[in-house]
């Protein structure tokens, strides 16, 4: 396996729109605080005679330097896309490089369901009514299309499905496309996965959906790692990460958040939704082999903990007997919620963020552990200056990645 630490590979912006906030400062504010915003969502196309808890984003955001024309027909997931990227693109001051060599990688798959769902809807009896842009925008590649022409992108550009782990996978390929020299800087975006009802009712008859039992309490119910948790609670989010070598970087003044010391990709070879504690282990082990690091150089544990029993309990298994209990941990999707394809990339950014600030955040509805023995950000934001993280996401159809960040 090739070390990556020979070509130091940096990310040096980020950008976050979420349902807890859009942009780094709101979102580190009620990260850092524990700031949910669960409740019976109420997007159009999301219900149907149903009462489906998540949390969703109340107002977007959009840059003026974007496009009017352009939004008329974007869609959702779009919209973020463009949102989170702005807030990338001008840290990073990605202006100033050579646009071709520039690269986007976007995370996701069947990602603009909900919008799609209401298209059928409204043309199923008057289909030559349709719009002509809806042969563009029901593929996923019209994210990069959209985007690659607002920000004048020339590299290259594509989509990449992992189902959860989708925004570590699009990360992953950006490192990849930067160390082997086809860019000089490539951006990986986690997508909004914009669920429908349909989506909604079937995660939940898999049993990964959390179920009605908090419908009273909808701040309650995503209670990842807790004895009481039964399934995730979907949250909004698109998360966006520029990656480039330090020496560039270095070279427009830009100061990196944090290095990518390594990562690790395992499959479970297996189609279903179950998690793999073989898969989970395998990745966990190639990434700190990558990073050259053991399992005690690791301080901080992002997990992919989306609060299902079976996936929760698989996880820290994986993570004990990989040496890692010793370390702090904590559950990001228990404040943002779920963000399904967006959600590593997410969990990336929480990550560096509490790298910046020296302080973890809490973990929301974290009561009773479901193994005490670990080293938990419980109830309470905890000082702490972190060295080398590792995150995790899993997806379902068997995919495990593990991504060690380092400060920088």
């Amino acid at each position: 396996m090739k070390n990556y630490n020979q070509t130091k590979l940096v990310i040096t912006g980020i950008g976050i729109t979420s349902a807890i906030g859009q942009g780094k400062t709101a979102f580190t504010q009620a990260l850092m605080q524990g700031q949910s915003s669960f409740g019976i969502m109420k997007r159009q196309g999301r219900q149907k005679n149903t009462s489906f808890i998540g949390a969703e984003i109340s107002e977007l955001y959009i840059p003026e330097s974007i496009s009017k024309r352009v939004l008329r027909t974007a869609t959702f997931t779009e919209q973020a896309a463009m949102a989170a990227l702005y807030e990338a693109w001008e840290e990073a001051k990605l202006g100033e490089v050579d646009a071709e060599r520039v690269g986007l990688i976007v995370g996701g798959s069947n990602f603009q369901q909900r919008e799609i769902m209401q298209i059928y809807g409204s043309y199923a009896d008057k289909a030559s009514f349709i719009r002509p842009t809806y042969g563009l925008s029901f593929m996923d590649s019209d994210v990069c299309g959209l985007c690659t022409e607002q920000f004048g992108i020339k590299g290259l550009a594509y989509t990449v499905g992992g189902a959860s782990a989708s925004g570590q996978l699009a990360i992953i390929q950006a490192v990849q496309a930067v160390w082997s020299g086809q860019v000089d800087v490539c951006i990986a975006i986690g997508a909004l996965m914009d669920l429908s009802y349909l989506e909604c009712h079937a995660l939940r008859a898999l049993g990964a959906m959390g179920s009605d039992r908090y419908a009273d309490e909808p701040s309650s119910a995503c209670r990842p790692f807790d004895k009481n948790h039964n399934g995730f609670i979907y949250g909004e989010a698109c998360g966006v990460v520029v990656i480039e070598r330090a020496d560039y970087a270095k070279m427009r003044e830009v100061k990196p958040y944090a290095a990518i010391s390594g990562y690790g990709m395992a499959m479970d070879a297996n189609r279903n939704p179950n998690p793999s504690y073989d898969g989970e282990v395998r990745a966990v082990k190639k990434a700190l082999e990558q990073a050259c690091l053991t399992a005690a150089d690791i301080d901080y544990i992002n997990p992919h903990g989306t609060g299902s029993a079976i996936g929760d309990e698989t996880e820290l298994k994986a993570l004990k007997d990989c040496g890692l209990s010793h370390a702090y941990i904590n559950a990001t999707k228990s404040v943002t919620g779920h963000g399904l394809s967006a959600a590593g990339a997410v969990e990336v950014i929480a990550t560096m963020l509490q790298m910046k600030e020296s302080r973890l955040h809490p973990t929301k509805n974290l009561e009773e552990p479901i193994d005490s023995s670990f080293n938990w950000v419980k109830g309470e934001a905890v000082a702490h200056t972190i060295k080398n993280a590792i995150s995790l996401s899993m997806g379902f159809g068997g995919i495990n990645t593990a991504i060690c960040l380092q400060s920088y």
